[in-house]
């Protein structure tokens, strides 16, 4: 199989706390409204990404996968991972706060789920002026009072909230508390899992009365009590150097300003690598000879057999650039 840089097409899901920014952030045309997360790149089951471009357009990531195996994504990512794409990219768009959530590590998503666990990040690409959202714990909560929090609607009152802009980064390791609040606009990079446990939503209920279930017992277990200093990632932006906003075994993401070509060798990596437009747009040379455009809103999945590739922004472009290692 050749292959080449793959785009896909975005998998739209409408939520009922979701809102209207992310079709025209990524200049496409849907009659869906309320749309609350676009699934860019995914190997989930039953959400798996089409290839968008080129001759492998419209086959599955997982089957790529399975033919592919370690020159699409990296002889050791695909030891250890095997079949399974994973990293799941996501656009996340708030138009009212989310339920507070926690995801289990790999140990707990495998004993009770058969499943990887769910670390992720988070990177802000827009928000309105009265944005925030939730990580961590601002003071100490014990695991035995942590039911009773919940119960008496207390709980938010132990949670570290942030105000937040375009650009703040937040790293969230499995066991941490979160919550994405009204107003934003996220990038998510996360681990190929989709169990989250429903700790709090606020006491809300539906047009029939009807609360959403909890997992609060189940989040017990997840959760990491400790109150940690620091929740949100500092970084220093730099214009065509490459800047880390996160390293963890499961991902490392860079953030990626550029307004002249950029060259990056891939060749030691031993993983593939997706690039994310956030802003502007570019053109990505491989050196076998292929070229992909990329606007704003779109990603790129570069295979693990590329050696190298030259990004030559046609106006000033950020990107995110995230690979396994």
């Amino acid at each position: 199989m050749k292959l080449y840089p793959l785009k896909f097409k975005p998998i739209l899901k409408p939520m009922i706390w979701g809102g209207t920014d992310i079709a025209p952030f990524k200049n496409i045309k849907t009659e869906l409204d309320n749309i609350g997360e676009s699934w860019e790149i995914s190997g989930v089951e039953g959400n798996v990404s089409e290839v968008a471009n080129g001759e492998l357009k419209g086959t599955a990531l997982d089957d790529i996968l399975a033919q592919a195996k370690g020159k699409l994504v990296g002889e050791k990512v695909y030891d250890k991972y095997r079949d399974t794409f994973p990293l799941l990219i996501k656009f996340i768009d708030a138009k009212s706060d989310l339920s507070i959530q926690v995801h289990p590590d790999d140990k707990l998503g495998k004993a009770r789920h058969n499943s990887f666990g769910k670390t992720e990040m988070w990177y802000v690409v827009n928000s309105t002026p009265d944005a925030f959202l939730y990580s961590g714990f601002e003071k100490k909560l014990s695991p035995d009072k942590y039911e009773e929090t919940v119960n008496d609607n207390t709980f938010t009152e132990y949670l570290k909230r942030f105000e937040v802009k375009a650009g703040d980064v937040f790293f969230l390791p499995a066991g941490r508390v979160h919550a994405i609040g009204s107003g934003c606009f996220v990038a998510e990079i996360q681990q190929t899992s989709n169990i989250t446990y429903r700790i709090y939503d606020y006491d809300r209920t539906d047009a029939d009365g009807n609360k959403r279930e909890l997992h609060t017992e189940l989040a017990k277990d997840a959760i990491d009590f400790e109150v940690h200093n620091n929740y949100k990632t500092s970084y220093t932006p730099e214009v065509n150097n490459p800047v880390l906003l996160a390293s963890c075994e499961y991902f490392t993401t860079n953030l990626l300003s550029i307004d002249i070509a950029m060259s990056r060798d891939l060749s030691k990596r031993d993983s593939f690598t997706i690039y994310i437009c956030m802003e502007g747009h570019c053109t990505v040379n491989d050196d076998k000879g292929n070229s992909i455009f990329l606007e704003r809103g779109e990603s790129a999945l570069i295979p693990a057999d590329t050696g190298s590739i030259v990004i030559t922004p046609s106006l000033a472009t950020k990107l995110l650039e995230t690979y396994v290692g």
